[in-house]
């Protein structure tokens, strides 16, 4: 049985995810206290801030965070907290785009997978400043209008003549859906 026969076709536009992305960066950053340094006690970030906007065919992640060092000086008799304040872009590329997505209604959100943290802080080779490296992770998502196929039917269908479809006239349909962004919650 066809669908043309019983069925038919119809678009609905509606809103989906149509777009994807993830990024893990490291990035080195140096703070130079107001003393010469002897050890490092500490370090550690704080006030994370971001938000995300479109960028072409990715999503930018524009945020601040500031970065604080505990560190000793007058060889371990001292200590003070050293703080900086370091802004960022993050550029996110989108793993999966729907071509099909109706550019004007893009909404975009990100979110901080991994906050940043500081996962190594020593003292420079010169003695005078401090040198940070931080690990951070980002999840995108792209929300926009598009379009989906549905089957229709026209007159009182019943559920079990609704299960002879013939699909074979919508082969190539799905031949860009990525299965690895299929929930398996279903």
């Amino acid at each position: 049985m066809s669908l043309s026969h019983k069925h038919q076709c119809r678009e609905i536009i509606t809103k989906a995810i149509c777009g994807k992305g993830r990024k893990f960066s490291t990035v080195t950053h140096t703070v130079t206290p107001p003393h010469n340094p002897t050890s490092i006690l500490g370090a550690w970030i704080i006030n994370h801030e971001y938000e995300s906007v479109p960028a072409g065919d990715g999503i930018e992640v524009i945020g601040t965070y500031d970065i604080n060092i505990w560190y000793s000086y007058d060889q371990n008799s001292q200590t003070d907290v050293a703080k900086k304040t370091v802004s960022y872009v993050e550029n996110i590329p989108l793993s999966y785009l729907d071509p099909k997505h109706r550019a004007s209604t893009v909404e975009v959100s990100a979110d901080a997978t991994q906050e940043p943290s500081c996962v190594e802080a020593t003292v420079a080779s010169g003695g005078g400043s401090v040198v940070i490296r931080v690990e951070r992770e980002f999840a995108a998502e792209m929300v926009a209008e598009t379009k989906v196929r549905v089957v229709v039917c026209k007159n009182n269908c019943n559920e079990e003549a609704d299960k002879d479809y013939d699909f074979g006239s919508l082969d190539g349909d799905f031949d860009e859906l990525d299965p690895d962004l299929l929930d398996d919650e279903i």
